[in-house]
């Protein structure tokens, strides 16, 4: 009986130590799966970090190719774009001239320009945004290059001012078509406040600047004392302008150049007489 007991718990020992050899087997195998799994793992991410960096380097050089080649072809574009803006606002302004703003067709202003309506659009919103844009940008700056230029730091602003209006064309084709500024105020001011607002900025910038000029004269004592700049300024303008208006109504260029003759001689009335007399004498 003692004997099969012990033979009994011998068993069951012998037992339990293969079952924990088992274990340990089972346990081992386990730890060195999840050390492969994790190496595989980490080879895996290296190979795919390797990847990525194969296929990011060449993306980011070109990007940087490219990046450095845009600002390039953005110039160009821009440049484009000013000259072909500025195609439409010449085309406008001769057609508007011609025309007038009202008859002014759009189509033959794209004839013109050598443009596409797709692109007058682009730069303008509507036939008024581009007549306003004429005003500003051409009116103003063919004025300016005329009339407010000369006048700035001249020694003797009445010189500049009779060689002014003694270089005005007499062609028949320039009467005929009279002053764009003029044109424009008075077919415009009374229809829309934004061409009125505009023409009148031009004349206030050209009367400004014709006072000036007489009030530096009056500095230098090559204009009468006596007179007011502002007002004379504006009587300049308003005879000139009138004789422009009356030559555009007849069409006869000899119109235009009794005005030269009327305007000069009032414009050499405006000299100190010590002036007047040199004047004569140069004459």
């Amino acid at each position: 009986m003692t004997n099969v007991c012990w033979c009994g718990a011998k068993q069951l020992a012998a037992g339990r130590e293969t079952t924990r050899g088992i274990r340990r087997a089972f346990l081992s195998r386990i730890a060195r799966l999840s050390t492969q799994f994790n190496r595989l793992c980490r080879q895996g991410f290296a190979i795919l970090y390797s990847s990525l960096i194969l296929v990011v380097r060449p993306c980011i050089l070109v990007g940087m190719l490219a990046g450095r080649n845009r600002p390039r072809r953005s110039r160009v574009t821009a440049r484009d774009a000013e000259r072909t803006r500025g195609r439409l606002l010449q085309a406008a302004f001769q057609e508007i001239h011609r025309s007038g703003f009202r008859s002014a067709d759009l189509d033959a202003i794209l004839a013109r320009a050598g443009v596409t309506k797709g692109a007058l659009y682009y730069h303008f919103d509507n036939k008024e945004a581009l007549g306003y844009a004429v005003v500003d940008e051409v009116i103003a700056s063919n004025l300016h290059q005329k009339w407010v230029q000369p006048l700035r730091n001249a020694k003797d602003p009445i010189d500049v001012l009779v060689r002014i209006i003694k270089s005005e064309s007499l062609k028949r084709e320039d009467v005929q078509r009279g002053c764009p500024l003029l044109n424009l105020s008075q077919e415009m001011s009374g229809l829309d406040e934004g061409f009125r607002t505009r023409t009148a900025s031009v004349y206030r910038d050209w009367r400004v600047a014709m006072a000036e000029a007489l009030r530096e004269g009056q500095k230098r004592r090559v204009v009468r004392s006596d007179i007011n700049p502002n007002e004379t300024a504006t009587f300049l303008i308003a005879a000139w302008e009138g004789y422009v208006v009356l030559g555009k109504n007849s069409q006869d260029p000899r119109t235009l150049q009794s005005g030269q003759r009327r305007v000069s001689g009032h414009l050499e009335s405006l000299r100190p007489a010590r002036g007047r007399a040199r004047a004569a004498g140069r004459g």
